[in-house]
């Protein structure tokens, strides 16, 4: 009834509660209910402390009524923690594909102030290097090639580049086409050795780039354009 809707809505106190005629049950039943109305969650029973006080109050009664009711009462709660069980991993699981897809967008450093509520302030830095790369001839070698084969092109070659970077100092800002750009010094300052990861990591590239082969053209040898600024 909608009078009771508000009554609960406007939190009165004490609790609102429904009223039991304590004359039409047991004593011992009542107080059950009374407890599990309880406005301290810790003193309210759970299911098996209910279910073995009810079976206490229907000892000799020979209806197997409440024994059907004890058991659906059962198997909701079994099935409860199952359900909360299962969205919960559901839950975990999304986080962790969000937060992978954050790091591969982000720098770690202002990913994690993001998922900390942080705001992020800006940096300036007084040194970095930074590195730009292409493949030579892509556009003439994207106009005679379909498009799938030049996603799967780029795909393979970044994920090359991709693994190798890993071991060095650097950060992987962006892919625009076949443009690859790549800083150290950054978001993680590591004094005067951003020049050397940079470089070392070109050539590491261009060792790769040599022996790399191209799916729809195996017999074409890629080159890569190098591109290379500190200050």
């Amino acid at each position: 009834p909608p009078e009771i809707i508000e009554r609960v809505k406007s939190g009165e106190r004490p609790s609102f509660r429904p009223s039991a005629n304590v004359g039409c049950h047991m004593e011992e039943l009542g107080q059950l209910m009374q407890h599990c109305w309880a406005e301290d969650v810790l003193e309210r029973p759970d299911f098996n402390q209910i279910k073995v006080q009810l079976r206490r109050f229907n000892r000799e009664s020979s209806s197997n009524i409440l024994d059907n009711l004890l058991s659906r009462m059962e198997q909701y709660a079994n099935n409860l923690e199952e359900l909360v069980e299962e969205r919960t991993q559901a839950y975990l699981e999304e986080k962790r594909k969000a937060e992978a897809l954050l790091y591969q967008i982000l720098p770690h450093s202002v990913a994690e102030q993001l998922k900390r509520g942080e705001t992020v302030q800006a940096e300036a830095f007084d040194s970095v290097t930074i590195y730009f790369s292409d493949i030579v001839g892509f556009t003439a070698l994207s106009a005679e090639s379909t498009p799938m084969q030049v996603v799967t092109l780029l795909n393979d070659l970044y994920t090359c580049f991709d693994a190798i970077i890993d071991n060095f100092d650097v950060y992987k800002v962006e892919t625009i086409g076949d443009a690859y750009m790549v800083v150290s010094g950054l978001p993680v300052r590591n004094g005067k050795l951003h020049a050397r990861e940079v470089a070392r990591m070109a050539l590491a590239l261009l060792d790769a780039v040599r022996s790399f082969r191209i799916r729809h053209r195996p017999q074409q040898q890629l080159k890569l354009r190098i591109g290379i600024h500190t200050g």
